[in-house]
């Protein structure tokens, strides 16, 4: 069937339906920013290979954020910088309880509220980065559109909406490139053209994103990332995806050692002073995110960045959990 005809052919989508998927697509990236980047400062040998892969999948993750803004603005929808909650189980937009088989039966425990690299947290990255076992079906977005069991099938269920909708790209709108200088074999990071060409352009992020992720499906086993989207500059294991890279901190017969924590009925005014000095340095961080979507250029995008790191890090020297909210 031709995309022309998709959406005469699919009356369960309408452009509300992409501008959803793209927001959610937002929403996913940026929650993984800082359970990642909490979850390696706890480290406290910063060159224990953990540390590093996991650094190498922080900045991918901000590369696919970047991604997804692209794309939105393509589609005259900007995705909105929104708080990220981190309670109980609970990733944005994914059920890992629809895979068939539940993945969850080999990743317990897990949790998604911020904390120290140990197998609760490291469990959460390998069900977010899972690969989907079967990619050869269309999406299943007859009954329900928003509820997805894994990023791969997320993903492929907004490609097929930005599909339905490619008369309405328009290429060069408010597109960020800060990344390219570490991929000298990517073609491209931003959507430039219109119309279907600009729909390759889309789809290409997509896959740089899923790819970098997941992998190849299950099903295919795991190959080598293509040449096209490795990080050419300071990835220790460029050919990995995240799942790999997790399943390899997972694999180890040992931890890293991570920093010591306090209950909160222990915490001082000085520890409380330290969260609220990384509430503001994160808040500004993400009004930097917003600026730079809209089409700004902040000086201080990435001294924000570093801030927050700053400022994770200093939590756990002093023995308190880092909140961002």
């Amino acid at each position: 069937m031709s995309t022309e005809n998709l959406a005469v052919a699919d009356p369960h989508w309408n452009l509300k339906h992409l501008y959803e998927h793209i927001q959610y697509a937002a929403d996913l990236e940026l929650w993984t920013i800082p359970f990642y980047m909490s979850a390696m400062y706890s480290v406290v040998n910063r060159s224990a290979e953990p540390f590093q892969l996991i650094q190498s999948v922080l900045h991918q993750e901000m590369l696919h954020l970047q991604c997804v803004a692209n794309i939105g603005n393509a589609y005259g929808y900007r995705p909105k910088i929104s708080m990220p909650v981190y309670e109980g189980q609970t990733i944005p937009h994914l059920d890992f309880n629809l895979d068939v088989p539940n993945p969850t039966q080999n990743y317990q425990p897990y949790t998604a509220e911020i904390g120290p690299l140990d197998m609760s947290r490291i469990n959460a990255m390998c069900l977010i980065e899972y690969p989907e076992w079967d990619s050869a079906t269309q999406p299943s977005l007859k009954q329900n559109i928003k509820e997805y069991a894994n990023i791969g099938d997320f993903y492929r269920a907004l490609r097929y909406g930005a599909s339905l909708f490619k008369d309405r790209i328009k290429g060069g709108v408010n597109q960020v490139n800060y990344f390219s200088a570490y991929y000298r074999l990517m073609p491209g990071m931003t959507i430039t053209e219109n119309g279907n060409a600009g729909f390759n352009q889309v789809s290409m992020l997509i896959d740089l994103i899923t790819d970098q992720g997941e992998g190849s499906n299950a099903s295919q086993g795991n190959d080598p990332l293509i040449a096209n989207f490795q990080n050419t500059a300071d990835d220790p294991e460029q050919s990995a995806d995240h799942f790999e890279k997790f399943e390899q901190i997972k694999n180890n017969t040992s931890l890293q050692d991570t920093y010591a924590f306090k209950p909160l009925s222990d915490y001082t005014d000085y520890d409380r002073q330290l969260i609220e000095i990384l509430k503001e340095n994160f808040n500004k961080l993400r009004n930097r995110l917003d600026a730079l979507f809209v089409g700004e250029n902040p000086d201080d995008f990435i001294p924000a960045m570093v801030s927050v790191g700053a400022a994770i890090q200093n939590c756990w020297k002093n023995g308190v959990t880092p909140q961002f909210s």
